[in-house]
């Protein structure tokens, strides 16, 4: 396994922490000396740091452009003016859509919403799209999260009589677009309270400028979600919205969040902004990376319980098909990496795969980022093209990087830590090494150390501390948790935590005798310490089956004295039942699932009731594998969107290994999403229903196209249009055939090995 690099350790800076700051804040004095650190001196600046009721928010006509634009909404709303909200797909956009939607219409408002299509639309204001709508009948265009671009877009709004207010927060342009008002915080001077508000916040003012901030106090839980989930700098305004919407969120109130809630079983009550990070918004995000983000504003606006469970269970849906490309991407990732280490060897990790999914692969980029501490670029290679999703690390401005090289590509665009761009197929080669030069002659800073904010023993340790330190969240972006350390630490014992043991749990040990239970998230395979070591981690309560209790929670290590290892690696293991090869596979399958009906049946080009795909896995204690992987990047995927504890193979085979079973099957569901589907389909999905990789459903389509029997138009997120053909076969059908012959010769030959493989020596 490659491991990540160690990262140097800075330790706590003194610092003094006057008398009436220890007193104002009491409890344990890592509390003052955090404040002290940030600056925060005084009694009264502690109290409007740690309580919403101590700080006094910016007016919402500080912002520049606030009035004119609340007075323009104000009229349109008196004259019932037909008013079009333009949002954006990610979280922030979808929040800001929801949240002036739901205003605006309560008071009576002419209101509509429009979220722009990822792979068809882009971010942005898409000009075929805004045409039609305007053709439809709008008077004011009102943006969210997005618009600071659009001069065109206003434009064409201006030469049909209609008015756009643009509420953004990102960077500037050179000129403003010509609105009638441009609500943008980046507008402001630095340190101003409101320069850090994302476009939710934005939003929030806006209808605080119309109503007041107490009638809009329930609009709060939406601008804590789009805090959290765009990373915003938890500062001055935001972090008081934040807190405020923390506590809005927890009431429980908007039937969109329950919903959601109830599908990831967190009690609204212990809410915090973890749980927005790690399961709400990649639920929501998972609608506007896969699919359409629209539903997604309809969830938070609706006021029907069972159409909120309904569009939950959508997002749900959404997501674990999200997790599982993920995994796909990432598993291949690393299996590229471990196969070519030279990969490393660049000043940016940049790696391209044919049947990777678009919608994911930025997800899957900042996860290497993590783990390898270079800029990462990963590009999607279906055709000709590639589009790809770029992120940085600290100092290199991977925009900029990307603007030196251009004449390579042939878009790019996005900010300093993350952008997007596509290249010819054929110059990825030509690509990562001039990008990886460029970089290099950046001199960037190296890797930033890890902070430490205070040392403790194990005995300091408790709830009571705990709770003490979670007075400084929310956590986040401008405001981490504390990072502590405790000396002269040994191992006690460790083992794996997660179905598959992805996890770690060690019992550490100081010289006092004193042990402490620690968990190291994504730990297994990773080096322990030997000997003395001292601990670095993070302190935050967890609550379990309705017991509150400290968790301490492994960041990193350095290592005082080696010494033999005393601990046994346990490996992870599943318990395995294994049919393969069976006689009376369809008997013992009926046995397995009456032994374990909650079992998950995994099965593909096979019709089994109940059965899911590998689009429809979710973790599951038991998993039955029907069907024989196809690659091996399908196969590690599904164990890690899984995580069972125990697997049950059968490994059956059917006809679609053929070429001619293959195209059999993939002319017949082409056929069926024609009649039934109006010709749209999903290139996953097809893949999937014949039991192959996403390639060698494409090249069945293009073989298909070849033979006249078929036409179709393919987006850039492997949504499909079919359309029956009649014409004369293609020149290139012979090259097809043999591609795909190559294709399925390969996947008859890992499904051999998977049906012979020792599960147990090499699933650990």
């Amino acid at each position: 396994m490659i491991k990540g690099r160690k990262r140097d350790w800075a330790e706590p800076t003194p610092v003094e922490t006057p008398a009436a700051l220890r007193d104002a804040v009491g409890g344990h004095g890592l509390v003052a000396e955090h404040l002290a650190r940030k600056g925060i001196l005084t009694a009264v600046e502690a109290r409007r740091f740690l309580s919403v009721e101590h700080y006094s928010p910016a007016p919402a006509d500080e912002l520049p452009d606030m009035d004119r634009a609340a007075e323009r909404l104000r009229r349109a709303l008196g004259d019932k003016e037909r008013i079009l909200i333009w949002g954006d797909f990610d979280v922030d956009g979808q929040t800001a859509t929801a949240l002036l939607y739901s205003a605006l219409k309560r008071r009576g408002g002419n209101v509509s919403y429009h979220v722009p299509n990822r792979f068809s639309e882009g971010h942005g204001i898409h000009l075929p799209t805004l045409k039609n709508k305007l053709a439809g009948g709008v008077d004011l265009l009102l943006t969210c999260d997005t618009g600071m671009s659009a001069h065109e877009a206003v434009d064409v709004c201006g030469s049909r009589g209609v008015d756009v207010i643009i509420t953004d927060h990102h960077a500037l342009p050179e000129q403003l677009p010509a609105a009638v008002a441009v609500v943008n915080p980046q507008r402001l001077p630095e340190g101003h309270a409101l320069r850090e508000l994302p476009g939710v916040g934005v939003a929030y003012k806006l209808i605080e400028a119309l109503y007041g901030g107490e009638a809009s106090a329930d609009l709060l839980d939406l601008v804590a979600l789009g805090i959290v989930a765009d990373v915003m700098a938890q500062v001055d305004d935001t972090r008081y919205l934040l807190q405020r919407g923390l506590a809005r969120l927890r009431e429980n109130r908007r039937l969109g969040i329950r919903a959601i809630l109830e599908r990831a079983e967190i009690p609204a009550a212990e809410l915090n902004e973890g749980h927005i990070g790690f399961a709400i918004g990649p639920r929501l995000n998972a609608l506007g990376r896969l699919e359409d983000a629209n539903p997604a504003v309809e969830l938070l606006t609706t006021d029907d319980w069972t159409r909120a469970r309904v569009l939950a269970q959508a997002l749900e849906s959404a997501n674990e098909r999200r997790k599982y490309l993920s995994n796909q991407v990432y598993q291949s990732a690393i299996a590229q990496i471990e196969a070519e280490p030279w990969l490393l060897d660049y000043a940016v990790l940049v790696l391209s795969h044919e049947d990777w999914h678009s919608g994911v692969i930025g997800i899957v980029a900042s996860r290497l980022v993590e783990e390898f501490e270079l800029p990462t670029v990963l590009l999607a290679v279906p055709a000709e093209t590639a589009r790809g999703s770029a992120r940085s690390v600290a100092g290199v401005d991977i925009t900029g990087a990307l603007g030196q090289v251009s004449g390579l590509l042939k878009r790019y665009g996005g900010h300093r830590m993350a952008a997007g761009m596509s290249l010819p197929a054929d110059s990825i080669f030509e690509f990562r090494r001039e990008l990886s030069r460029v970089i290099r002659a950046m001199d960037a800073p190296p890797t930033p150390p890890l902070t430490i904010d205070g040392r403790l023993s194990l005995g300091e340790i408790s709830l009571e501390l705990t709770r003490d330190i979670e007075r400084l969240a929310p956590f986040g972006n401008g405001n981490p948790p504390l990072t502590l350390v405790t000396s002269e630490l040994k191992l006690v014992s460790r083992k794996g935590l997660g179905r598959r043991g992805e996890h770690l749990q060690v019992e550490v040990e100081d010289e006092a005798g004193n042990q402490q239970r620690v968990i190291w998230w994504r730990g297994a395979g990773q080096d322990l310490p030997r000997g003395r070591f001292d601990l670095a981690y993070t302190l935050r309560t967890s609550v379990y089956k309705g017991e509150r209790k400290p968790l301490v929670e492994w960041l990193d290590f350095r290592q005082q004295e080696a010494a033999p290892a005393n601990l046994r690696a346990d490996e992870a293991s599943y318990e395995v039942v294994d049919y393969r090869g069976g006689e009376k596979a369809l008997s013992e399958l009926a046995g397995a699932r009456e032994w374990h009906p909650s079992a998950l049946v995994w099965a593909e080009a096979d019709r089994i009731e109940g059965a899911v795909n590998r689009l429809g896995l979710r973790a599951s204690e038991t998993l039955i594998v029907w069907s024989a992987p196809p690659s091996p990047e399908v196969w590690a995927a599904a164990l890690a969107t899984v995580n069972p504890e125990r697997l049950i193979l059968f490994g059956a085979r059917g006809e679609a290994e053929s070429l001619a079973g293959f195209l059999e099957r993939l002319a017949g569901l082409v056929k069926y999403s024609i009649s039934q589907r109006e010709g749209a389909a999903d290139l996953a999905a097809l893949a999937a229903a014949c039991g192959q990789g996403e390639g060698a459903a494409r090249t069945g389509l293009q073989l298909l196209r070849a033979l006249g029997k078929l036409d179709y138009q393919a987006s850039e997120s492997g949504l499909v249009h079919l359309q029956p053909a009649d014409a004369r076969p293609g020149e290139d059908l012979g090259r097809l055939r043999r591609r795909l012959e190559m294709i399925l010769r390969e996947s008859r030959a890992y499904r051999n090995y998977w049906l012979s493989m020792d599960m147990e020596a090499t699933t650990g």
